[in-house]
C-alpha cells in the first residue's frame, strides 16, 4: 500500500506539473498572441501612413509630368515593426521632396509674368480661364487629368496651371501666349 500511496503521489505531482506547464504556455501563448495583434494594428496605422506620403508623391510627380516613384513590391505584413517605420520615413521624404520641387516649376518667373498680364487665377469668364488664360481645348491636351477631376482652370490650383503650361512649353514655347510673351520679353 506505501508503494500504491507513492506511486499515486507521484502520478499526481506529475500531472500537476504537467497542468502548470500547459497554463504557463497558454499565458505565453495569449501574451504573443497579444503582441501580434499590436503589432498588426500598429503596423495598419502605419500603412495608412505610407499610402498617404505616396498618394501626395504620385500626385506630384503626376502633375510634373516624371515617372512615378515605385514600390518595392514587398508586404507590409511580412515586415517587421521597424521595417515598417523605416518605409513611412521614406515615403515622407520623398513626398516632401517632390513637393518640394513641384513648388519651383522651370519658367515660373516667366509664367508668373504671363499671369500678371492675362487674368486671375480663378478667372472662369470662358472661353479662357484661369491665371494663363488656357482654353478648353489647351486643358484637354496638356492637363488631361486635371480637367478631368477638377474641371476648368479656374478650379485649379496656381502649380497646378503652371505646371499645365510647363508641359505645353516641352512641344509649343510660349507661342500659346503670343502678346504677352512679347510683354515679357519671352519673344
Amino acid at each position: 500500500m506505501r508503494r500504491y500511496t507513492l506511486a499515486c503521489a507521484g502520478l499526481l505531482a506529475c500531472c500537476s506539473a504537467i497542468g502548470g506547464a500547459s497554463q504557463a504556455t497558454a499565458a505565453t501563448q495569449g501574451s504573443q498572441a497579444a503582441r501580434t495583434l499590436q503589432q498588426a494594428r500598429a503596423i495598419a496605422r502605419l500603412e495608412g501612413r505610407i499610402h498617404a506620403y505616396q498618394r501626395s508623391t504620385w500626385r506630384w510627380e503626376s502633375l510634373m509630368g516624371v515617372a512615378t516613384t515605385p514600390t518595392e513590391g514587398r508586404a507590409l505584413s511580412r515586415m517587421s515593426i521597424d521595417d515598417v517605420r523605416t518605409a513611412v520615413l521614406h515615403w515622407k521624404r520623398l513626398a516632401a521632396e517632390a513637393r518640394r520641387r513641384a513648388a519651383h516649376p522651370p519658367h515660373r518667373a516667366a509664367f508668373l509674368c504671363i499671369h500678371r498680364f492675362e487674368g486671375s487665377w480663378r478667372d472662369g469668364g470662358g472661353p479662357f480661364y484661369g491665371g494663363l488664360q488656357m482654353d478648353v481645348g489647351f486643358q484637354q491636351t496638356y492637363g488631361r487629368r486635371l480637367f478631368r477631376t477638377k474641371g476648368t482652370a479656374d478650379h485649379w490650383t496656381p502649380l497646378e496651371q503652371m505646371w499645365t503650361a510647363e508641359k505645353a512649353h516641352k512641344s509649343r514655347g510660349f507661342w500659346p501666349w503670343p502678346n504677352t510673351a512679347r510683354y515679357c520679353g519671352l519673344l
